[in-house]
This record gives structure tokens, sequence and C-alpha cells, in this order.
């Protein structure tokens, strides 16, 4: 169990109005710190005011990009309970992306701990207003400063808070995505099933160029082939081709969602088809031709569920469906919405309740 200093903030910022919180703007008053030693291990652990970290300019993570991260939600449900969304899986998948990068992880049951710390202490920044929570961002860097190519001896877990709306400014109304057949996001055998800082850097030029032609997000496909579908953005893609739901299996070049596990297991509680396959770009545009391809979303924590309204390709727009939200895309949302804010039952326990 962690010791936990609590330096607070002598001056409290002012709350931004909901309606204008869009994601990822905003900052709560604190921040937690913790660090860790070969000789100390994890230590020192304090909450204080939300603020500059003050690295060394030969800190290794600007110089080899030891960064890993996470992100969870808290919900203010309509009983004005706080409840946090698979928090321990969140916590896991951090300590594992740590492990990816040679990182020493932090157990946990120490990261859990350190959030819910930190959420209590800012718990009136989570805000209340339909479709909006307080984000979560748990970081771990490598902070020793030395210039070598090797794993750090030291780092520093941190975890910021943030307020947040929709993912998107259209809300949970379809997007439109640009599917990306010359860059590579991830390869077999690298980074792509860690949440590490570098994925999202590689990812930068094609989702820029993207935006530009119109399009929210990138579709990425197979490093080898350039025809495999793997993920969109920052979310895992499923896809509903006549009655089956088919969603790329997990094999170590896109990140494991949580909300994609979370999803599984409800269509499957459903009754539906549900397929973990590799799906090709001639088999999409093959059952969109032949009327078969019915819906196309995304899952992930900061959207929940995407729907996609069309796939921009180099020789024309593929749209899906009748343009609008898919009822699987529908249900889901609604589901684990509801589950989140504590109106639909949590028969799978996962929220947890931060007192």
């Amino acid at each position: 169990m962690l010791s936990i200093e609590v330096q607070r903030a002598p001056t409290l910022k002012s709350k931004p109005a909901t309606e204008g919180l869009g994601f990822g703007k905003y900052f709560t008053d604190h921040m937690f710190r913790m660090d860790y030693s070969p000789e100390r291990g994890w230590h020192q652990a304090r909450i204080l005011p939300h603020g500059p970290l003050g690295l060394d300019p030969g800190a290794s993570v600007f110089h080899y990009a030891q960064a890993v991260f996470d992100g969870s939600k808290v919900f203010r449900g309509k009983d004005g309970l706080l409840r946090a969304f698979r928090i321990t899986d969140h916590c896991k998948r951090l300590a594992s992306s740590a492990e990816r990068l040679s990182m020493t992880p932090v157990p946990h049951e120490l990261a859990r701990e350190a959030i819910e710390a930190l959420v209590k202490v800012d718990a009136d920044w989570v805000p209340n207003a339909p479709a909006t929570s307080l984000y979560v961002r748990p970081v771990v860097i490598a902070s020793e400063a030395f210039l070598g190519v090797r794993p750090s001896d030291k780092y520093l877990f941190y975890v910021i808070l943030s307020p947040v709306g929709s993912y998107f400014s259209g809300g949970a109304e379809p997007v439109r995505i640009w599917v990306e057949q010359s860059y590579t996001r991830a390869a077999a055998g690298g980074l792509g099933g860690a949440k590490a800082a570098a994925n999202y850097a590689a990812g930068l030029k094609a989702s820029v160029e993207a935006k530009k032609r119109g399009y929210a997000q990138v579709l990425w496909l197979d490093a080898v082939e350039h025809r495999y579908i793997e993920e969109v953005g920052t979310m895992n893609l499923f896809l509903r081709i006549g009655d089956e739901i088919v969603t790329p299996p997990l094999e170590g070049t896109f990140l494991p969602g949580i909300t994609r596990e979370s999803a599984l297991t409800l269509l499957r509680d459903w009754g539906m088809k549900v397929s973990e396959r590799k799906l090709s770009i001639d088999e999409l545009r093959e059952a969109q031709r032949k009327g078969e391809l019915r819906e196309v979303f995304g899952t992930g924590t900061a959207a929940v569920i995407s729907p996609v309204g069309a796939l921009g390709f180099a020789d024309g727009e593929l749209r899906i469906g009748d343009g609008k939200v898919g009822e699987v895309s529908q249900r889901l949302y609604d589901t684990l919405t509801g589950i989140q804010y504590g109106t639909v039952p949590d028969k799978h326990g996962w929220m947890s309740v931060i007192k």
C-alpha cells in the first residue's frame, strides 16, 4: 500500500463549461508523481499541483523514447457516485507496455491506488453532463540523464486528469475514414501491441494528410502487403458483414483494446456471430458491392463506439450502409455507456466505485 504525500494547490482553477470541454484541452488542479531507482524501487509517492516535470535535458526519454502511457475514464452517475471503467485492466496494460520497452513496470496495484487517490483529491472535476467524463492518463517515462543506447535505470510515473466531452466533434455521428495504403504504423515484432508514445508519432503524418482530405481518422493496413485491415487511428475496428461481426485478430501489431474486449463480450452475450479473423480490403470491397457490408465501427476508451459512414481510397469513396448509425453500433454504445454511468446492470463487474 502506498504512503502518499498530498500537497494541495494554493489556488484552484476555474472549471470549464461542460458544453465546451472537447477532449484533452483542460487539466485538473493536481497530479500524481512517483520515482523509481534500482536502490529504492518505486518511492516518494506524492500528489502535488499540476505543473512542469523538471527533467534534465539528457533524460533518456528525449533521446531513446522509453515512454508508455494508458488511458481510462471515471464517470459520474446520476446517483452521484464516481465509477472507474476496468481500471485494473488498464493498469495491467500499462505494466505490459512498459515491459515491452524494457522499462521497470509500475505494479498494477500501485498504479490503481495512485489513480484512485488522485481522483479523490480532484473529484470536483468529474463532470456530470451527458457524454462527459474524467479522462485518466497514467504515464511512465525514462528519467535517467545519459547518452548511450540502453534501458534507463531510473523512471518517473505520473498521472494527470482531464475532464472531457466527446472525442469527435460530431459526437456519435458516423465519421469518414481514410484507408492508408502507403504509410505503415507498426509491423509484426514491433511496438504495435504496446501503448508506446512512439506508435503515435509514427502515425501522425498520415493522420495529418487524411484530415487535409476531409477524413477524421486513418484506417491502417498490414505492413507487408498493405492489404489486411488492422485498426483505425486510436481505435480497434469492427465490421458487420451480413450477420457476422468481424474484427482483426490480436497478433501484436496493434493495441489489445479494453473497449474492444468489452464489445466482444457483449456481442457474444447477445448470441451474435463474432469472428476474430483477418479481413482484406478486397473482401471489404466485395461485401460492399454485394450490399452485405452493413456496419463499420471503431471501439476505444476515448470515443467508446465510433460509427464509420465512409471509407476513402485514392480511387474514390466507399459508403457504409445508409450513412446512419447502425443498430449494433448503437446498441453497443448505449449498453457500454449505460454500464459506465450506472444506468445499466454491470453483469461483468467492470465498474469500480471510487468513494
